[in-house]
């Protein structure tokens, strides 16, 4: 299997999901081939080999939940070749069990109460039961007594012909490869297998042995084992039980930010489940960003002031962002009435812009809307843009930065974006990148820069980038009002928290092209009807706007007639 333009199938070939698979093992195979053991590889060709019937039937199974089917379930027309010949040539290829053991739970998942009924009819009023239990009840009542797994035939004696049940043999090897692909196993076959990716069109980012994040196969098994750890505690398994299969710390930033994130979990699990002690321990070896937080608020309830204390002042001295810096702030305030210290100095929030605007209920829309028709003029019209602007005009200029080719940004052919975004070090790791880029605010060139990238990469995916509310001549219109100063502020601002300061932007923005002061060229309004309030990330941005002289609003809409104030 080799490939270097990997195509997308149609939604027009009724196997298009076959061939979507066919694109993803081939894919693994070309880029991971060597973290892959000579077997492993060995069945990948097979699977590669098989007829067209037999691997579409194999995919479907593979794309489905769990590992048992039943073989009259298994229904799919679009197939060049029966079923149950597709079936046969799969056992015989060693990719199905024909006679793999079942639980009684697997027995009551895949068979109906009708037909199970008359299987346990004898057991059942031996011990005095009611025909006309449900299957729930009968399962529990049954679950003692047949405890043992068996294959089928015994458990439904001369009705397993009909309804014969297979098991999947190498799920664990589809679900490394496809590990391998998305990145993640957050993600599903069908997030690639099931999509029509030919109507979206992606960025051509180069793919080579050193991009990749897994350089090692025991990297590949260090996410699994964490991601095992994951199941256990989503399952509902004791912290503590867990905790001891925790990998060590890895030499693998793209790792260490899973363990971290792995760490954050265990640590809320230990605290719901009495282990406040191995919380902190959890939380202490955390990188997370809300690690330190979960810490000190735990601390604070366990009454240790003093070294809560200690630990808020530490990380206060650290300057955290602003949406931390709130956080902390609250905690202080507390933490000084424990320990006898001074009060901390309040933070000097400065005042918002606000006006009323008074206007007709309108019989649809929403309130943004009829406050932008209300505000707009010919001479400065006015645009709703919430997140969308700000984050184009970045997204446009960082273009090359965000779409670098670091290892774990990019898995496949088919992002979005890079997978590292909302990690903590994606700025960090690209930092020499951005600060090129922003260093064109400064000479000019980044007017050139945003428009014409704007018009080379038109359509393709960006995170930052939602084509559909974008348009040349708004983009026009921001570069001619805004000056590169802001866009440098608001920019940074992005940069110190992508994952939180990426919404919370005002909803509309009012250009004013005859005014001299640069300042005074435009305008960010943020829009609340009767009864609405800002929210605290809506808040940091206006207060974060008032300290930069960056001209902002709150537009307080009343309807006419109503009487109430907002």
């Amino acid at each position: 299997m080799t490939m270097r333009h990997p195509v997308p199938a149609s939604l027009d070939n009724p196997l298009y999901y076959q061939e979507n698979m066919d694109v993803l093992v081939s894919w693994v195979v070309t880029h991971h081939g060597d973290l892959l053991t000579g077997p492993e590889r060995t069945r990948l060709s097979e699977f590669a080999g098989l007829e067209t019937g037999p691997r579409a039937l194999l995919t479907r199974m593979v794309m489905r939940t769990g590992e048992l089917f039943r073989a009259d379930k298994l229904r799919y027309p679009e197939l060049p070749v029966p079923e149950s010949e597709a079936l046969r040539v799969l056992v015989q290829a060693g990719w199905l069990d024909r006679a793999p053991e079942l639980s009684l739970d697997d027995l009551f998942r895949l068979f109906t109460l009708a037909e199970l009924r008359p299987v346990f009819a004898d057991w059942l009023q031996q011990q005095g039961h009611p025909k006309t239990l449900g299957k729930a009840q009968m399962l529990d009542l049954l679950a003692e007594s047949f405890s043992s797994p068996r294959v089928l035939e015994d458990w439904l004696p001369g009705g397993a012909e009909a309804s014969d049940v297979v098991q999947l043999q190498d799920m664990a090897l589809f679900d490394r490869i496809r590990l391998m692909f998305f990145g993640n196993l957050r993600q599903s076959w069908t997030d690639f297998v099931l999509v029509e990716l030919g109507v979206q069109q992606f960025e051509s980012v180069p793919f080579t042995p050193a991009s990749r994040a897994f350089q090692q196969r025991a990297e590949v098994d260090c996410y699994l084992q964490m991601h095992q750890c994951r199941e256990r505690l989503d399952s509902g398994e004791p912290a503590v039980d867990v905790w001891p299969d925790v990998p060590a710390p890895v030499d693998n930033a793209w790792l260490t930010s899973r363990r971290d994130r792995l760490l954050l979990e265990l640590g809320r699990q230990a605290e719901r489940q009495g282990e406040p002690e191995l919380a902190l321990q959890v939380w202490g070896g955390s990188g997370h960003r809300d690690a330190w937080l979960k810490q000190l608020r735990l601390l604070e309830r366990m009454k240790r002031y003093e070294r809560a204390w200690a630990m808020a002042c530490q990380r206060l001295a650290s300057e955290p962002d602003d949406a931390e810096a709130q956080g902390l702030a609250r905690v202080l305030k507390r933490l000084a009435k424990k320990v006898g210290a001074e009060q901390p100095d309040p933070v000097d929030n400065p005042l918002l812009n606000e006006f009323t605007l008074t206007v007709p209920k309108p019989d649809t829309g929403t309130v943004e809307l009829a406050a932008l028709q209300s505000l707009s003029t010919v001479d400065a019209p006015v645009f709703y843009v919430e997140n969308t602007l700000i984050n184009a005009l970045f997204g446009l200029l960082c273009w090359p930065v965000i779409f670098r080719p670091l290892p774990g940004a990019f898995f496949h052919p088919f992002h979005v974006g890079p997978a590292d975004l909302t990690r903590e070090d994606f700025v960090t790791r690209r930092q020499p990148g951005f600060d090129e880029r922003l260093r064109l605010l400064e000479t000019g060139a980044y007017r050139q820069a945003i428009l014409q990238t704007f018009r080379d990469k038109s359509g393709i995916a960006n995170p930052f980038v939602l084509w559909p509310a974008v348009n040349e001549a708004l983009l026009i219109h921001a570069l001619d009002s805004i000056p590169p100063a802001h866009l440098n502020d608001l920019f940074l601002r992005l940069l110190d928290n992508l994952r939180e300061h990426r919404s919370g932007f005002p909803d509309l923005i009012r250009f004013v092209p005859g005014a001299k002061a640069p300042e005074q060229r435009y305008e960010m309004i943020e829009v609340k009807g009767p009864g609405d309030r800002l929210q605290d990330h809506q808040i940091r941005w206006l207060q974060f706007f008032a300290r930069r002289g960056i001209p902002a609003s709150v537009c307080y809409v009343r309807w006419q007639g109503d009487g109430e104030c907002p």
